[in-house]
């Protein structure tokens, strides 16, 4: 695997507009990740709300529901100027949080945020279609990864940096740096050359196709249920996190500690993710994946230090599994027409069940032994499993490998 990976990620970052892609991930990325921590910190110093602060996140996440319907936008013109325009907004609309200074005014933040949430959805669509242009479709697993890789090692970084940012200068050098980096990422977006379909005058666009599109599809329905799935038991795993620590004895801020080595697994996953993929089919990887995590959430109710950081670093391996998985697929099995739509309808369905899931777990943890609803978790996790394989095997493995899998000479 080791050697497949050395072999086929330069294949991917030699293609100019891949790598010009992948910049721009880094540099939008790290000022996202900079004023996720940030906004929520920036909010609880004003007001001294928690409960305000929490909704910071539900005001980035709650566009994502929406997602059949912003995506709709990526088919309707051409993306690389919308991918373009789509990073210019929010460096234009940022620094209006400049003038935050006190608690009347926190509403700017939920709203910014919230438009923050919305453009970032449409970006996620326009983006997976766009890449779908510029990378063959045996390298799509390979950048997936590697965008995976940028993803989370960025969270490693940013949101530490801009904890250091804000006690240093405050919130407003935060923002701008964030708005920066969208200036930065859009030039670079700008300098992109992707052949894009011409659009049709007056083409009609159906919002709920690319819906149908998944459902209908025997390969993609069944790696779309499996991600939702997977995405709703994290969500409960993920509300556990604290009673976990209370069982180790730790304070509370040793959850920094378990996500950082979660951090790492998804780091390493997301560079052997594409080789992976190349090798087992998506179906496969993705069943592989989930019974991974489940099998880290059941043994987390080990009361041990030990097995903790395994179990974070083994569910952080695991989860980019089946989102790579399930994405890849969507980008390949789609037709370009339709891809934003898609695209964007299933990261819908595959990310907002983790919402949902961390409400339930955040419920059932008061009034279940921890010990208990991880054990339970780690089942009904290990049962989702079957999901990815209710499609036919060998039409599925065949249609998930590339032709240059097939003929290795």
């Amino acid at each position: 695997m080791k050697h497949t990976v050395s072999r086929t990620l330069p294949r991917v970052l030699r293609r100019r507009d891949a790598r010009l892609c992948l910049a721009a991930v880094l540099v939008s990325g790290f000022g996202t990740s900079a004023l996720w921590l940030v906004a929520g910190v920036w909010v609880k110093d004003l007001t001294g709300s928690d409960g305000l602060a929490a909704l910071c996140l539900l005001a980035l996440w709650a566009p994502t529901a929406a997602g059949p319907v912003l995506g709709a936008l990526a088919d309707t013109v051409r993306r690389g100027p919308l991918l373009i325009s789509l990073h210019l907004l929010p460096a234009a609309l940022l620094p209006v949080l400049t003038a935050v200074d006190s608690p009347g005014r926190i509403w700017l933040v939920f709203a910014v945020l919230f438009v923050y949430g919305a453009v970032g959805v449409v970006q996620d669509a326009a983006e997976a279609a766009l890449v779908a242009g510029a990378v063959p479709a045996s390298l799509l697993g390979e950048f997936n990864g590697l965008r995976m890789t940028v993803s989370e090692g960025l969270k490693l970084v940013a949101p530490p940096a801009g904890a250091v940012l804000y006690g240093a200068y405050g919130a407003d050098a935060v923002v701008l740096l964030d708005a920066a980096s969208f200036a930065l990422a859009a030039g670079l977006y700008a300098c992109l050359r992707v052949p894009e379909r011409s659009l049709a005058r007056g083409e009609r666009v159906r919002i709920g196709v690319g819906a149908r599109h998944l459902w209908r599809h025997p390969r993609l329905r069944p790696l779309v249920l499996a991600g939702g799935a997977t995405m709703l038991c994290a969500g409960v795993n993920g509300a556990a996190l604290y009673a976990v620590i209370d069982a180790l004895g730790h304070a509370p801020a040793y959850a920094g500690v378990l996500y950082a080595v979660q951090g790492a697994g998804s780091v390493v996953a997301g560079l052997l993710a594409g080789p992976a993929l190349r090798r087992l089919g998506a179906h496969r990887l993705a069943g592989y994946g989930i019974a991974v995590t489940a099998v880290a959430a059941g043994l987390r109710a080990v009361p041990s230090d030990a097995v903790a950081l395994l179990c974070s670093a083994a569910i952080g391996a695991g989860l980019p599994c089946v989102l790579i998985a399930a994405f890849t697929a969507v980008q390949r099995e789609t037709p370009d027409a339709l891809l934003g739509r898609t695209a964007a309808t299933a990261h819908t369905l595959v990310l907002a069940p983790n919402a949902v899931g961390l409400a339930v777990g955040a419920a059932l943890v008061e009034v279940v032994d921890v010990a208990v609803l991880l054990a339970a978790l780690g089942v009904v996790w290990a049962a989702s499993a079957a999901l990815p394989r209710q499609s036919a095997a060998s039409p599925s493995r065949t249609a998930d490998r590339s032709s240059s899998d097939a003929n290795p000479a």
